[in-house]
């Protein structure tokens, strides 16, 4: 995979194997300083990137979009994971609360367009691989592993098991309000130690139920909390992050 500059100052990623190129909007999050950098790629919901500067940040989104692109390819959405493409800075939010970790205050401008019926089958799709795949993973490991403390500064699997279900059922609640149903698989996530596997899977359930049932208001209408405006993409959008996120984090370790 061959990355250069061009003079527009985008980057491109020439994957050798297609005539034409798709473009990448990128929307950051940092400081004023542009330290810790948070890089969406809205146009592929999911697709995140960290850094501890915006140049990394920015740097290391090729191969981030690449990754995503396997991903989506692996399961089935017709995507060419060895395309050529560039991407270019959409927006740079750098004023706010949070910054660097996905919930900038005022939000990207995409995120308050209504969330078409296509588009949320499409990111349920997303949500369920994702699900299904940490699933596989969290049972593919004893409980030994679980809670094994990493050798390097960090957290036991189960730990960041526990928190990707919750914060899933926090972006889902920020949407729709309280969902007593969530609260149950919570419970289990953080109370049973040996039903885990059970309650991460139960969370993933009731949210993709709840997905469904979206409504066409629900679909629009933002809810205020806050600062914050959430709307159904937004919360969407963080879902499919965060469990991004963490589903490398664990297979990272576990490799």
């Amino acid at each position: 995979m061959e990355i250069y500059q061009t003079a527009d100052s985008g980057l491109v990623v020439d994957g050798g194997q297609s005539a034409s190129i798709a473009t990448y909007p990128l929307y950051l999050e940092s400081g004023p300083r542009r330290r810790k950098t948070m890089v969406h790629v809205l146009s592929l919901l999911g697709c995140v990137v960290r850094g501890p500067t915006t140049e990394e940040a920015v740097a290391a989104t090729p191969e981030g979009i690449a990754a995503y692109l396997r991903f989506l390819h692996l399961h089935g959405e017709p995507v060419d994971p060895d395309a050529s493409f560039t991407v270019s800075i959409a927006e740079h939010i750098t004023s706010g609360f949070w910054l660097g970790e996905g919930d900038p205050t005022p939000g990207f401008a995409p995120d308050h367009q209504p969330l078409s019926t296509v588009d949320l089958e499409m990111y349920r799709r997303r949500f369920d691989w994702l699900g299904d795949d940490l699933l596989t993973l969290l049972n593919s490991h004893g409980p030994e592993l679980l809670d094994e403390k990493p050798a390097s500064d960090g957290r036991p699997l189960r730990t960041v098991y526990q928190h990707a279900a919750i914060c899933q059922a926090n972006y889902l609640r920020a949407s729709l309000g309280r969902l007593p149903d969530l609260a149950e698989a919570l419970a289990i996530v953080r109370n049973e130690p040996s039903r885990l596997a059970v309650g991460l899977g139960e969370v993933w359930r009731v949210s993709m139920s709840r997905l469904t049932g979206l409504t066409e208001e629900q679909r629009g209408i933002p809810v205020q909390h806050g600062q914050m405006s959430w709307s159904a993409r937004r919360a969407l959008r963080r879902m499919l992050e965060h469990a991004w996120e963490h589903y490398q984090e664990i297979v990272t370790r576990l490799s």
